[in-house]
């Protein structure tokens, strides 16, 4: 990390290179090599997300007015980690390269290799938690609000490992802190995964934290969840400006990519929960602390 601060501060005309920033194409992806046994930078990535996001929801429900007890913390953490990797993938597959993996069946489990979807990955997650909710009783709709706020965590260390893996790079440009991937051609070009970690992870992540530990955000269902669905629908597609797309998914309707054409949806639905929230605040009333985590 501090060699790529460096090199990004250190940064002139010439674009910074992958061997600059201390990384090998061949083995930047691997955190820990045993022989028989490998740790990627992608694994680890969620595994840092999840038990961090773990951690913080027993935080959050730690606060009064909690929809859920803190016996139902650990099936959250469950159900939306498998919501997110069986979504995610099979999200990536639909979306993004279903000709591939319709020849090459064999490589959709291979998840350790990247191939994953945010948008399939919050679908998956959405469902699980209308299970979660539907299987405890549970205000399903304030289960999403929480759900939400530790969302960004996970997208935050996913972002870094597609930045550390040299996948999902963005396109040509000649800006100072242009980079050259190793499998991006010769072409510098935007670090736009580090503009996602940046935007969906840390922006998103501050807006969330303050709209529930300051505000009564937590009391209105539906206004934490919605603000991090239109606020990831306008950062992402915000990046996709910056972002290189996928082949042959250049442009799509309106000369959009398929990752903006995936978040107009997005942006409609979180615009609608957030200016409707207040109305449902009159649903919920405030429970002890000691009690909601009973």
């Amino acid at each position: 990390m501090e060699t790529l601060l460096t090199s990004l501060a250190t940064a002139s005309s010439d674009p910074i290179t992958w061997n600059s920033l201390g990384l090998d194409p061949e083995t930047s992806p691997i955190a820990l090599d045993l022989g028989f046994f490998q740790l990627r930078w992608y694994s680890l990535a969620y595994l840092a997300g999840i038990l961090i996001g773990w951690w913080y929801l027993l935080k959050m429900l730690a606060r009064p007015g909690a929809p859920m007890a803190r016996r139902h913390a650990d099936d959250m953490v469950f159900y939306g980690t498998l919501g997110v990797i069986l979504g995610g993938r099979i999200g990536y597959v639909l979306f993004y390269r279903p000709e591939f993996y319709l020849a090459n069946p064999g490589e959709i489990v291979q998840i350790w290799d990247g191939g994953m979807s945010f948008h399939g990955g919050a679908a998956g997650t959405s469902l699980a938690m209308f299970y979660l909710a539907w299987r405890n009783k549970l205000s399903a709709l304030r289960v999403h609000d929480y759900i939400a706020c530790v969302a960004p965590i996970g997208l935050f260390f996913g972002r870094l490992a597609n930045f550390v893996n040299g996948e999902l790079w963005g396109r040509p440009t000649d800006v100072p802190w242009a980079i050259v991937f190793p499998h991006g051609g010769p072409i510098p070009r935007h670090p736009s995964q580090l503009y996602e970690a940046g935007l969906e992870g840390l922006l998103l992540f501050a807006i969330l934290s303050v709209m529930f530990w300051k505000t009564d955000a937590r009391y209105q269902p539906g206004k934490l969840v919605g603000t991090f669905v239109l606020g990831y629908g306008l950062c992402r597609f915000f990046v996709e400006f910056f972002r290189q797309p996928d082949q042959g998914l250049e442009h799509l309707s309106w000369g959009l990519t398929m990752g903006q054409t995936l978040t107009v949806p997005m942006i409609v639905a979180g615009l609608y929960l957030v200016v409707t929230a207040k109305g449902r605040r009159e649903r919920v009333e405030p429970v002890a602390g000691t009690e909601s985590i009973a």
